[in-house]
Parts: C-alpha cells; structure tokens; sequence
C-alpha cells in the first residue's frame, strides 16, 4: 500500500479546557501576565505619582476659594469667590490672556505650516543630505533658549523689533521649529506614497497632494504637533519677559509673577484663582482636539487594488 492510499486523520482541534492547560486564551493569542506582586507593586508606583500630581491641583481649589490663604490649604466649608473676584479685570486677566492667545495660537498656527512644509520633501525625496539634517534639527532642540537670546536681542534691538508681538511670535515660532519639523516628519512617514502617486497621475502638483491628501491623513498628527507648541510656549516666560517691554503686551505667563510683591508677601488666594483661569484654555483646547488624537492612522482600504 502505498503512503497515497493512506486516510489522513485531521487533528481534531483543541478543546477550551485544553487551551486552559497549555496556557493560551480561547482566541488563540496570548494570554495576559498572573497578577503577582509584581503587578501590586506597578499600581502602588501609579497611585504614589497620581497622588503626587493630585496634591498641588487640590491646594489651588481650595486656596482660590479661602480668605486669606497661605501655604497651607484646609478643606473648608466657608468658601468665597472674593479672590476672582479681585483678579477679574482687565489689567490682571484678560488683557495678558488676550496676549497669551495671540502668542502662542499665533506661534503654533505658523508653526504648524512651516513644519509641514519643510517635513514634506524630507519625508518624500531621497537627498543627500537628509539624515545629517534631520540630526541637525535633532541637536537644535537641545539648545537652551538662554544661550540664543543675548544675540537674538541684540538683532532685534539693531531692527527695532523688540516690543513687537509678531516679531516675538516670529522668534517663538523659529525656537519651535526644530522639534515640530521633527515629530511632522515622523507623522508624515505613516501616509503611503502610493496616495499622493494617484493623484499625480491625476494631474495633481505636489502642492495639491500635500494639502488635499497627506494633510487630512495626518490630522491627529498636525493635532499633537499644535497642542504641543501651543502648550509649550502658553507656559513660556523668558522670550516675552525679554522682548516685549510694554505691560500692556506682556502675556500671562508674565503677569502672573505681580502676584509675588518685592518685600516677599505673596497674595496666594489671588495667585491660586488666577493659576486656574491661566490653565483652563489649555484644558478647553485639548478636549476640542482630542477627537483627533486617536493614536494611529486608519488607512485601510485607501488604495485599491
């Protein structure tokens, strides 16, 4: 008889008690860790830093809220609104959060355009120098602003653009630049060519394929790109503190620091309020642009066969 003539025999295929014993969950993948005490150890470490960063967001509401708040804050049930009431003018909140708007919604927004402009030919085009310069952009976000901006004052103290608010947001958008043309580079990678390929044959120029096809593909991308330089110079005090003299043009981030008095007192009950008003619009904006943060591109069936 030859090996032809002989029955095969299937295996049969195995049992859910038998997937327990070899150790494999019901799908066929893996299965997840035993909770040991490594596990209890992992969600000790998570509540320690929960806590840590809990503390400091719990002392600013109940500071803000207290009559004559210090260091020290104790829950309380007499709660006042006398210390927004004291910083609610136009001088103290909105003129510096108008500013802070301006500046940093301005500097993401360019920041944003220009990143995306240079990121495309260095994620499309093979050049020569590409690597080298991605690791000079690299190397450039390691440079502390302190060390730029003697030069940078003495330039536009030359031009007289010091207390200039586009001016400001042009050298905040240059020190935003490096990091920004980065990370876009890195998004800008994930969008097959083979898109941007149909459409040339199409007749689209790389301008259309660039604004019509990779800059929708790549939203969450642009999203955290914006949401970062946004939030990075919302906190920024150095390069306004140096380059804009009149107080009128001075963002929150400056102001904040007249709640500290040259004799050492510090209005902590103003101080607190006026830290939740300056950290709501960033709150606002990452939960408006969040819907755009969905951790990965979803491509499928974007080419067809």
């Amino acid at each position: 008889m030859s090996t032809a003539d002989v029955p095969l025999i299937a295996p049969k295929p195995a049992t859910v008690a038998t997937r327990r014993r070899r150790g494999s969950s019901p799908a066929g993948g893996i299965t997840s860790p035993k909770r040991g005490p490594a596990a209890l150890v992992s969600y000790l470490v998570i509540l320690v830093l929960f806590l840590l960063f809990l503390l400091p967001f719990t002392w600013l509401l109940l500071s803000s809220v207290e009559t004559g708040a210090g260091l020290s804050a104790s829950p309380t049930w007499h709660f006042t609104l006398a210390n927004f009431k004291a910083i609610l003018n136009v001088q103290t909140v909105y003129q510096p959060m108008l500013n802070s708007l301006i500046l940093s919604g301005g500097t993401a927004l360019l920041t944003v355009i220009c990143s995306a402009l240079a990121a495309y030919p260095l994620s499309r085009f093979r050049m020569r120098f590409g690597r080298s310069f991605l690791l000079t952009i690299l190397f450039a976000t390691g440079l502390p602003i302190t060390a730029v901006m003697v030069p940078v004052y003495s330039l536009y103290a030359h031009f007289n653009l010091v207390d200039s608010e586009p001016a400001t947001v042009l050298f905040m958008t240059a020190s935003s630049l490096p990091f920004a043309i980065w990370m876009t580079k890195n998004f800008m990678d994930g969008v097959p060519v083979s898109l941007e390929e149909a459409a040339w044959t199409d007749g689209a120029n790389w301008f259309q394929s660039l604004w019509r096809i990779v800059l929708p593909l790549m939203a969450p991308g642009i999203a955290v790109v914006f949401i970062f330089t946004f939030v990075t110079q919302w906190g920024n005090f150095f390069v306004p503190f140096i380059l804009l003299l009149t107080p009128d043009k001075q963002p929150a981030s400056v102001t904040i620091y007249t709640f500290f008095s040259q004799y050492g007192e510090v209005a902590y009950g103003q101080l607190a309020a006026f830290s939740i008003i300056y950290t709501a619009p960033v709150v606002l904006m990452y939960g408006v642009l969040s819907k755009f943060l969905g951790g990965a591109f979803n491509m499928t069936g974007a080419v067809k066969g």
